[in-house]
């Protein structure tokens, strides 16, 4: 079954506010702390930059198969060669939404001429994105919200 992707438009942003406060809560429970959660799916709302970055950056929605107004998933490259957010909601986890929009990216990028994509993974990024080619450059402590988080800073090679 192919799953709706579409670009990101402007009028997408509270939903996509939603979508990451829905993904972090829905699935990091058995990966991170309460503080941790709590801090993680507060940032989308709270932070300005997160709102600067998807209308910089090119971002990519998987929508619900029937309404592609009801975003399911989104990701997003800011800059070009970052992957700068992947987020699912939790009902549309391991329907291959992700991997759909990190291929549709992939391929974005290329044609744009990068050769490599990097990002910092969490916990819950870090397998898919292992499955998908990615390697791990390196560990970082990060602070959200006041609280410290443990990342892998990823990359891939774009052939």
């Amino acid at each position: 079954m192919m799953l709706p992707i579409r670009p990101l438009r402007p009028d997408d942003c509270q939903q996509l506010v939603a979508v990451y406060h829905e993904a972090v809560i829905s699935q990091a429970g058995n990966l991170y702390s309460p503080s941790q959660i709590e801090a993680w799916s507060q940032q989308a709302s709270r932070n300005d930059d997160f709102r600067s970055s998807l209308r910089r950056g090119h971002g990519l929605v998987s929508c619900a198969n029937d309404d592609d107004t009801i975003i399911e998933a989104f990701a997003l490259l800011d800059p070009s060669d970052r992957l700068a957010l992947l987020y699912c909601r939790g009902r549309s986890s391991r329907q291959g939404r992700a991997s759909a929009l990190l291929g549709a990216l992939e391929q974005h990028a290329r044609s744009q001429g990068v050769g490599r994509l990097r990002t910092e993974a969490s916990q819950l990024s870090r397998p898919l994105l292992e499955r998908r080619g990615w390697v791990v450059d390196g560990e970082e402590t990060v602070l959200l919200g006041g609280v410290s988080f443990l990342r892998w800073r990823m990359g891939k090679d774009l052939p």
